[in-house]
């Protein structure tokens, strides 16, 4: 049986988009037959949990962490930290001995793992989730064309093209590196998937919720996701007004953006009909799930979301939620506008507005829509089907790496 070590970011249990798809990715391995583990670094620190031991097993997935503390400024700070991931992959390889590692992004990760595939004559997998420079400008903590954002686009080139293999999460972000040069042949598509077994039985409606939320009987509009700017909820917002059918809107969720909507849906005419619950644990997110009829998704338009597929929709349409969503590259990937969902043009809360109202007019196509959206998750997006995209990447990287060390 061979084993896969996954170098990681951060890690469960930590709780974030990003952690919900390593343990995806881990668990359909695991069930497939291949022996993973995971390792992070310093950057686990960061996230808000501080490891005490060099192993920790959550949800029956191991995950090794790197323990010490790096300090310097910056750049410097960033290279002791690659240092010191890479020594503790080669490390825990004396320990448990892995056959292949798959490096996920961003590229501070893909730099650690290099050194170590280096040393240790092993090939290497990069996985770039996002481009980490764009992600920056999505959540307001970069600009585009800066300095940092340069350094971050050549770090990210320079590991794409040390790499054996490739895999990106969609076409946007394959398209994208094909402009840069990379083989198409290099490149595997691993799309995000759901776990089925957390969210293919959707449950009734929960009518104690809706009850303490003050919804029964009401018509509702979702988000259940991240506050990030980029997300485009001003517009949601600002839509409420401009719709003629009488909607509530319920906001679950966190993050930066988050005092802004509360102040500005206070302000609004709707503000009876509007909603926030803050954040809710991953464990209790299907009952808010149970009392939406529609979620909506308006990212606003920019690299970030025109290259990126988001998870969020797939697991509503798992639910058996009508999705509607901003025509951003990302959500054009993933939904069929009047056939698996309904698309609205990015930035624009009049067009929105038409679209949600257009939809509360149909009732009568709901259930179809629904149920198209649902078999394309079963069919295309489960995890238990996506992880298989991996699996001749694996076996042919192995297979090479052991016949040059035959030779």
């Amino acid at each position: 049986m061979s084993r896969i070590l996954h170098i990681l970011d951060h890690s469960l249990p930590l709780h974030s988009g990003y952690t919900f798809r390593t343990r995806a990715i881990m668990k359909a391995q695991a069930a497939a037959g291949w022996e993973v583990a995971g390792i992070t670094g310093v950057r686990q620190y960061q996230h808000g949990q501080v490891p005490d031991a060099v192993q920790e097993t959550v949800e029956g997935l191991t995950f090794h962490r790197t323990l010490g503390e790096v300090s310097g400024p910056s750049p410097l700070r960033e290279w002791r930290e690659i240092a010191a991931l890479a020594d503790a992959i080669v490390a825990l390889h004396a320990r448990w001995p892995f056959d292949l590692l798959h490096a996920h992004s961003p590229a501070l990760n893909g730099l650690a793992a290099f050194r170590a595939a280096q040393r240790l004559g092993l090939p290497l997998v990069y996985e770039i989730r996002a481009f980490w420079e764009d992600a920056a400008v999505g959540n307001g903590t970069g600009s585009e064309g800066s300095a940092k954002y340069r350094l971050t686009r050549a770090l990210e080139n320079y590991v794409v093209n040390h790499a054996d293999a490739v895999a990106v999460i969609c076409e946007g972000l394959k398209n994208d590196l094909v402009g840069r040069g990379v083989p198409p042949s290099k490149i595997t598509i691993s799309p995000n998937g759901v776990d089925l077994e957390l969210f293919g039985s959707p449950p009734p409606a929960d009518s104690a919720l809706a009850a303490q939320l003050g919804l029964t009987g009401k018509d509702v509009i979702g988000y259940i996701g991240s506050f990030y700017d980029y997300e485009g909820l001003d517009d949601l917002i600002a839509t409420m007004p401009l719709m003629a059918h009488d909607a509530h809107l319920l906001m679950v969720g966190g993050g930066p953006m988050e005092q802004a909507l509360r102040a500005q849906s206070l302000a609004s005419p709707c503000a009876d009909r509007i909603h926030f619950v803050g954040r809710v644990s991953h464990e209790e997110v299907e009952r808010y799930y149970s009392l939406v009829d529609l979620l909506a998704y308006p990212r606003k338009k920019m690299r970030l979301t025109d290259l990126v597929t988001p998870l969020k929709p797939l697991e509503a349409m798992a639910q058996g939620r009508l999705v509607a969503a901003s025509d951003v590259g990302g959500h054009r990937e993933l939904i069929r506008d009047g056939d698996t969902g309904t698309l609205f043009a990015a930035d624009d809360p009049a067009d929105m507005a038409a679209a949600l109202d257009r939809l509360f007019a149909n009732r009568t196509g709901w259930d179809a829509m629904r149920d198209r959206a649902r078999h394309y998750v079963q069919n295309e997006r489960s995890w238990q089907k996506n992880i298989y995209r991996y699996d001749p990447v694996y076996h042919l990287l192995i297979g090479d790496k052991a016949i040059a060390r035959a030779a």
